[in-house]
C-alpha cells in the first residue's frame, strides 16, 4: 500500500532513525523528512539515504501554519509522525519561550493543518494518522528507594519482574501528569492537543511517552556522547549534583522500531509508553562510559576517573524517571532487543569512529553554547 507519510524533526537524533528505518523499509511509501535545521538538526544524519526515490528533504518550521498547509496538500499527506521538538532541559530553563513557541504552538499548527487537510478529503479521517512522539517527563518524578535484597543497581530482562532497582513505582500510561521543567510542561502542553484533536474533532492520534534515548548521531549536548567527546579530549565530566539521579535508557533503533511498531499496528486514541526496562544513576552510567572508552582508546583502566567534575545540580532536577512499557510488550509485541551494555558498547564505538561527524558539530556555535551553558557552574 502505497502511504505519504510526513516526519517532522526528521534530520535530528531519533527522527533520523527514523527516518532511514521508514525510507529502507518502505521503499513503496514517500517519506517526507521536515526540518527547521537548528542547531541540533543535521542533514548529515541521513547522508546514507538522501539519493533514495522515497526520501524528500523540506525545511520548514512547525509553527508557520501557512507552509505546513501547503505541505499536507503539495505531498497528499495521510500519515505525520511528530518528533519535531525543543528537548534540551537545560536550555528550556534557560529559554522557556522557544519552548512554547516550538512543542506547543508547532504542534498546534501541525494538528490544524493535517485536520483541514484530511476534513477536506471525501474519505475524510479514513486510513489518516497523527501520531506525536513524547517524553516521560511529563509525568514529573518518582521516588527513589531501593527495595531490600536487590543487589545489583539494574537487571537486564524485559519481564515481568523488570528493574525494581531503585523503586517499586513506575510511569504507566495512565500516571498523572506533573512536569517541573519548562520543557516537560512544553510537551505535556502539546500532548494535550493531540489528544484533544481526538475528542473534539475525531482525528484519529496516537501519543506515545519515551526514556531517555541514546545511540549514533545524538547531538553532544546530551549525556553520553558529551561525555565521550569529553573524555577523547581529556576535558572535565559535568555531573549535576552528585550523579545519584536515575533514569531509563533506550538505544535509538529499538525506539525507531516500536515507533514503526505503533504508527502501524497502535490503537488509535492510544497512549503507549517505551522504555529500555533500563535504569541506571548518571554516575554509573559515566563510569561504564568512561571504563569503555578508555578501553576502546587503548588508555589504562582508571585513567579518566579524575576528569569526573561535580557541578551546580539543575533547577528542579528530577531524581528518578522509569517506564513500565509492559502494555507495548503485551498488545504489539514490541520489547527492547539490546541490554546496555552491548548498546553502550555500539554507541561509543559509533562515536570513536565518526570523529569527523563529531568535529563538524562541535565547531563554532557549538563551543559558545557549550561554554553559556557550563562555565560558571
Amino acid at each position: 500500500m502505497k502511504r505519504n507519510i510526513l516526519i517532522t524533526g526528521g534530520a535530528g537524533f531519533i527522527g533520523s532513525h527514523v527516518v532511514r528505518l521508514f525510507v529502507n523499509k518502505y521503499p513503496e511509501y514517500n517519506i517526507l523528512n521536515l526540518d527547521k535545521l537548528t542547531y541540533a538538526g543535521n542533514l548529515a544524519n541521513l547522508k546514507d539515504v538522501e539519493n533514495k526515490p522515497n526520501y524528500t528533504f523540506v525545511k520548514a518550521d512547525i509553527v508557520d501554519i501557512d507552509t505546513m498547509r501547503r505541505v499536507m496538500s503539495e505531498h497528499d499527506i495521510d500519515g505525520v509522525i511528530h518528533l519535531a521538538a525543543e528537548s534540551h532541559v537545560d536550555r528550556s530553563i534557560k529559554d522557556p519561550f522557544t519552548f512554547a513557541r516550538t512543542n506547543v504552538m508547532g504542534t498546534l499548527s501541525l494538528l490544524q493543518a493535517a485536520k483541514e487537510y484530511w476534513e477536506s478529503k471525501p474519505e475524510g479521517y479514513e486510513g489518516k494518522l497523527f501520531y506525536h512522539i513524547s517524553t516521560d517527563e511529563v509525568y514529573g518524578a518518582l521516588e527513589l528507594t531501593r527495595p531490600e535484597g536487590i543487589e545489583s543497581p539494574f537487571t537486564t530482562a524485559a519481564s515481568s519482574e523488570h528493574h525494581h532497582a531503585y523503586g517499586e513505582e513506575f510511569f504507566l500510561e495512565t500516571t498523572k501528569y506533573n512536569p517541573h521543567s519548562p520543557y516537560s510542561a512544553s510537551k505535556a502542553s502539546s500532548d494535550h492537543f493531540v489528544r484533544a484533536y481526538h475528542d473534539t474533532y475525531g482525528m484519529p492520534t496516537l501519543v506515545t511517552n519515551c526514556s531517555n534515548n541514546y545511540g549514533p548521531y545524538q547531538f553532544p549536548e546530551k549525556l553520553i556522547p558529551l561525555f565521550i567527546n569529553n573524555i577523547r579530549h581529556r576535558k572535565p565530566l559535568p555531573v549535576y549534583g552528585k550523579g545519584e539521579n536515575v533514569r531509563d535508557w533506550l538505544f535509538v533503533e529499538d525506539h525507531a522500531r516500536a515507533i514503526d511498531t505503533i504508527f502501524h499496528n497502535g490503537k488509535v486514541s492510544e497512549t503507549y509508553n517505551i522504555g529500555g526496562f533500563n535504569e541506571w544513576k548518571n554516575i554509573d552510567i559515566i563510569r561504564v562510559v568512561i571504563k569503555t572508552v578508555d578501553r576502546l582508546l587503548g588508555n589504562p583502566d582508571g585513567y579518566s576517573d579524575d576528569l569526573i567534575t561535580y557541578v551546580t545540580d539543575r533547577a528542579g532536577h528530577d531524581l528518578r524517571y522509569a517506564i513500565d512499557s509492559r502494555k507495548l510488550q503485551r498488545e504489539l509485541g514490541w520489547e527492547p532487543s539490546l541490554q546496555f551494555e552491548e548498546g553502550i558498547e555500539k554507541t561509543v564505538r559509533w562515536y570513536l569512529d565518526h570523529q569527523d561527524w563529531m568535529d563538524h558539530i562541535t565547531s563554532g556555535a557549538y563551543q559558545q553554547y557549550y561554554d553559556d551553558m557550563y562555565s560558571g557552574r
